[in-house]
């Protein structure tokens, strides 16, 4: 089967960084943003770690979205959801300063282009672990339009979290696509190219590698955005 839709991952493949920092960096800010508004710092931080972690282990048939509030409230009282505005303004003004610990490469956005150009759909993959207002703002670090996605996963549209099947499976219906059609872009092999099992094919760009189990990767497409642009011709060829 021909493919027609390609995946791009975003953390680590569109926008460079070390995740290490750039999570250390969000979870500073964000901690020491709602510390104005009487949330501890560590027991805040403990507590939307386990609402993440609640997201990540997320099975059910409820959005990402509802399972991190469910967690957060069950951990800071019902009102706490009122709170969600804070968290909304703090992803338009702080959270932008977390640009300073990413990097960025003009290629990201000639690869987006270049598959659109190309005939393919275009898709944003991205762990749906961030509300849609964080996810734009980190598709425009990357020097990138979101209106270039025809779709793009957030904890909003999504269920589970990268690297369990339940989470591509659930875009593959939203976008009425079988495995087979789809090209997936990323960097990280158990997060990205596990959509191996499903049946996609699969490009490994390794500019911002992330191997933790050490995994072979000579199974896989691989290389930098030069040699992504080629494959991207090659497979529409």
């Amino acid at each position: 089967m021909a493919i027609t839709t390609v995946l791009f991952d975003l953390d680590g493949t569109l926008l460079p960084m070390d995740q290490e920092l750039f999570i250390k960096t969000y979870l500073q800010r964000l901690g020491g943003y709602l510390a104005n508004y009487g949330y501890e710092p560590k027991p805040f931080l403990d507590g939307l770690w386990k609402s993440i972690g609640a997201m990540m282990k997320n099975t059910s048939s409820k959005t990402n979205e509802v399972v991190f509030w469910e967690s957060f409230c069950a951990i800071f009282g019902e009102k706490a959801r009122e709170d969600e505005p804070l968290f909304d303004a703090f992803y338009r003004t702080d959270f932008q300063k977390v640009q300073e610990v990413c990097g960025f490469d003009p290629l990201a956005a000639v690869a987006v282009n270049r598959a659109k150009e190309l005939g393919f759909r275009v898709v944003l993959a991205t762990n749906p672990v961030f509300p849609a207002v964080a996810t734009q703002s980190r598709i425009r670090w990357a020097g990138v339009d979101p209106a270039d996605f025809e779709w793009i996963t957030t904890y909003e549209n999504s269920i589970s979290a990268k690297p369990n099947p339940i989470y591509y499976n659930r875009l593959l219906e939203q976008l009425g696509l079988t495995a087979e059609e789809c090209l997936m872009v990323g960097n990280d092999v158990e997060d990205d190219m596990i959509v191996r099992t499903l049946g996609m094919e699969t490009f490994l760009l390794t500019n911002w590698l992330i191997n933790e189990k050490n995994a072979d990767t000579s199974v896989y497409p691989q290389g930098g955005y030069e040699e992504l642009l080629a494959f991207l011709e090659r497979v529409k060829s």
